[in-house]
């Protein structure tokens, strides 16, 4: 069970929070953000600060407790996010290990060079933005946590690293261990 949503999240200026029935709304100076929410839980907006918790009324059974507050920690980590998300953003790095391998931009494609016959080309989604400074790095950027994650998994996906030679695409950071190939 959660305890994090005890804290309630603090709303920094310039960050406009409000709950229209069962959906969560922030508008910062990056974009906009919702989240529809279940019954579960209950969001109360104080001045500068938002509080996430049970919603008692709904309970049925002492059992359903548990549940609620399972609810409550996890939309209190996607309420938070979001402020995050319209004031600071998200941003996954990735590294291209491997000869020959390489990326580079063209228009709204992300097109690679990973040791397959022919290149790999993706289209970039409108709500995330993709850069690449060097041709062995890409920078995933958006105001959800969520979406930058999921493309920058979807890029990694094309070449995950070999365990052999450690070729393909990681995460910055990402520590690949390398297997000892046959010995004869």
């Amino acid at each position: 069970m959660s305890r994090i949503a005890n804290k309630p999240i603090v709303i920094p200026n310039g960050v406009e929070v409000k709950v229209e029935g069962n959906v969560f709304k922030v508008k910062g100076p990056k974009g906009e953000l919702s989240q529809e929410f279940l019954p579960y839980v209950k969001v109360e907006i104080n001045e500068n600060e938002v509080n996430v918790k049970p919603n008692v009324e709904f309970m049925k059974r002492k059992s359903d407790l548990k549940k609620m507050k399972m609810f409550t920690g996890t939309y209190w980590r996607l309420f938070n996010n979001m402020v995050i998300g319209v004031t600071q953003g998200f941003k996954k790095e990735l590294e291209i290990v491997g000869i020959g391998y390489r990326a580079q931009l063209q228009g709204k494609k992300l097109v690679m060079n990973l040791g397959y016959a022919h290149p790999v080309e993706m289209e970039i989604p409108s709500d995330v933005t993709v850069e690449v400074p060097s041709p062995n790095k890409i920078i995933v950027s958006g105001i959800d946590k969520q979406r930058v994650g999921q493309v920058a998994a979807d890029i990694r996906r094309w070449r995950e690293p070999n365990v052999y030679s450690g070729k393909g695409i990681r995460y910055v950071g990402e520590v690949v261990r390398l297997k000892e190939g046959k010995k004869a």
